[in-house]
């Protein structure tokens, strides 16, 4: 009887192993049906006393006790909800009377089709953001805010703030807001560079406006590259926590409740969580984040190369000839496919085929760990580059240059340096002038646009090649235009009196 009991304790032990808490519970029940039982060795009292306790307790075994990091980290996450004002477009109308009382009264096109403007009404948008600051900075991602007439911030605890935008940086989805309040509760900033594939982590946000939710995952790949980005900058950290809409801006924690990520995307077919998120990295975050709140834009590093991982290289040219065996004395690390001649890298000697190895003390396996590590220099900063050259390995000093080709630190101006007042075109004036859109210059005032000679009144029609059609393309081309190296924002247009006149709108560096 003895030795059955024991062939049977030794099952149900092989159980709650594999079981967990169901089997934890099972433990604790042959315990008290089969009376104490004596084990073979210490190591399984241990474990026998570990799951009667957890049993007793009525609480899961855990890899890691992620509750203190949720109580740090929830009250520095904040819903924010923003409203988008609505936009007039020309759309083309058909009305089915049009075509029979025209012909039958000898009115109209004849077709039926007509253009007509509509105002399309605003829209709400919401996300999360994180507290970086007492004083009321927050980080959100630049897609949840881009655009908002209208910001608010709720906290944790309801308190609601008006929020105002300080900053845009579209290439890593980022954006720094501000709210006028003191004493707020701020993250604490970790180290994603440390942060290791494996490791427990937390998704902190508001998905479907389902305010501070909490989610656990582990970390399932750093320096992730995903194709999300329109302007190529991703070097995302991986994860399996649950990540949804609303979710954009939140913290991505680690196990001690300090910020290592601002959630920006998820991978799904269906538009919900189906397995992965995406987090931009505070490394990437805290270098973006100091330039919007010193500058108002960023100072990005300008390495001077295109290019791409060796392996992909490797794997396309395999593919055009199936001999290519080119031994570059590397299997990791990112092909230089192009050197722009008056770029950083052309100035410190590299050359197309090379392949970069290692930025300053980082290890560079593929090009989205490049980019990470690019972005944490600023223009007229210097690293060594270590790259490989006919199988050899070599290093130069880099002096990394602005999007302009120089070291000049960048300052974000608004529109209002122009010196005027913009307006789109109403629907009488784009009939009186034979227009289907416009913005005219309205209430000139001295400034660089007078300067160049643009008079009042002038409808604006192209800057820099691309149409006008409404207050924000002039607003985008200004930007842009600010970022070129040739500092210029040329525009074309007509006088009210049908004139077509163009002008070169030199804007101030300083």
């Amino acid at each position: 009887m003895k030795q059955s009991l024991k062939r049977i304790y030794g099952m149900v032990f092989a159980i709650a192993l594999l079981s967990g808490v169901t089997g934890a519970f099972a433990f604790s029940w042959v315990g008290k049906a089969c009376g104490d039982v004596e084990f073979p060795s210490d190591n399984v009292k241990i474990t026998n006393t570990l799951f009667k306790e957890s049993a007793i307790k009525g609480t899961p075994v855990q890899p890691v006790d992620l509750t203190e990091a949720a109580e740090k980290a929830c009250p520095t996450v904040v819903y924010i909800k923003v409203t988008i004002a609505g936009k007039t477009q020309t759309i083309d109308y058909f009305d089915p009377f049009e075509d029979f009382f025209g012909d039958f009264f000898g009115r109209g096109n004849g077709g039926g089709s007509q253009k007509r403007q509509i105002q399309t009404p605003k829209q709400q948008g919401a996300g999360s953001g994180v507290i970086i600051s007492n004083d009321g900075y927050i980080v959100t991602n630049n897609h949840v805010v881009e655009g908002a007439e209208e910001i608010t911030v709720t906290l944790n605890d309801n308190r609601e703030y008006e929020g105002r935008v300080i900053g845009l940086d579209s290439t890593t989805d980022l954006a720094l807001i501000k709210v006028d309040a003191t004493d707020l509760p701020a993250i604490t900033i970790g180290d994603s560079d440390a942060l290791k594939v494996g490791e427990w982590v937390l998704a902190i946000g508001n998905p479907f406006n389902l305010t501070s939710t909490v989610t656990a995952g582990i970390v399932s790949a750093k320096a992730r590259h995903v194709g999300g980005s329109q302007n190529g900058i991703e070097s995302f950290i991986q994860t399996d926590a649950a990540i949804n809409q609303g979710n954009s801006g939140g913290a991505l924690v680690n196990a001690r409740g300090e910020l290592v990520g601002i959630n920006a995307m998820l991978y799904s077919r269906t538009g919900s969580f189906t397995g992965y998120g995406f987090a931009i990295p505070v490394s990437i975050m805290k270098k973006v984040v100091g330039d919007l709140q010193k500058y108002g834009t960023v100072q990005r590093a300008m390495l001077g190369v295109s290019g791409m991982d060796l392996h992909n290289y490797i794997d396309a040219q395999k593919q055009k000839d199936e001999k290519f065996d080119k031994d570059f004395g590397t299997n990791e690390g990112v092909y230089v496919a192009e050197v722009l001649d008056d770029g950083a890298a052309a100035a410190a000697g590299l050359k197309e085929g090379d392949v970069i190895t290692a930025l300053g003390d980082k290890k560079i396996t593929k090009m989205s760990e490049l980019q990470e590590a690019t972005t944490k220099y600023s223009p007229g900063e210097t690293a060594i580059v270590t790259y490989i050259r006919d199988k050899k390995q070599r290093t130069a000093k880099i002096t990394f240059r602005n999007e302009k080709g120089n070291t000049n630190v960048v300052k974000s101006q608004k529109i209002d340096v122009l010196g005027a007042e913009f307006k789109e075109l109403t629907e009488g004036q784009k009939k009186d002038f034979n227009l289907s859109y416009g913005v005219q210059v309205n209430k000139l005032k001295d400034g660089i646009l007078k300067d160049a000679g643009v008079p009042e009144k002038f409808i604006i029609l192209k800057c820099n090649n691309q149409l006008v059609k409404s207050v924000p393309d002039l607003e985008k081309a200004f930007k842009n235009a600010q970022t070129s190296e040739e500092q210029t924002l040329w525009i074309y247009g007509k006088t009210p009196a049908g004139q077509a006149r163009s002008f070169a709108v030199q804007l101030d560096e300083e």
